[in-house]
């Protein structure tokens, strides 16, 4: 399984597309596709029906589609959008930023 540099929680900011511009935090990472659902970007809608079970109501509804992860950028906390590198720090490697050279943290 492919390892990436952006996880839950982070904030990234949008480089492409409708939403370009937006900041907003990662809600979930796909690995394999190498994609992510980012909070309140790309919106679509999607048809909901009713469940008789389980008391849900059907209509339009609408939710995230995945967005590519080279069409993000990690927004470091000190100077904005940012690539990202990698250091060892003892037996652990850490995302670092690649513009100020700070650790970036993790929120594990």
């Amino acid at each position: 399984m492919p390892s990436l540099d952006i996880h839950r929680n982070d904030t990234v900011k949008v480089l492409t597309g409708s939403d370009r511009g937006k900041t907003q935090r990662v809600l979930r990472v796909f690995p394999d596709k190498g994609t992510l659902l980012v909070e309140h970007v790309r919106v679509v809608k999607k048809t909901v029906s009713s469940k008789t079970g389980q008391n849900t109501r059907g209509g339009i509804a609408e939710q995230e589609s995945p967005i590519h992860i080279s069409n993000v950028a990690l927004v470091c906390p000190n100077c904005g959008p940012t690539r990202i590198g990698h250091k060892l720090e003892g037996d652990r490697r850490v995302r670092i930023c690649k513009k100020c050279g700070q650790t970036l943290p993790t929120k594990k």
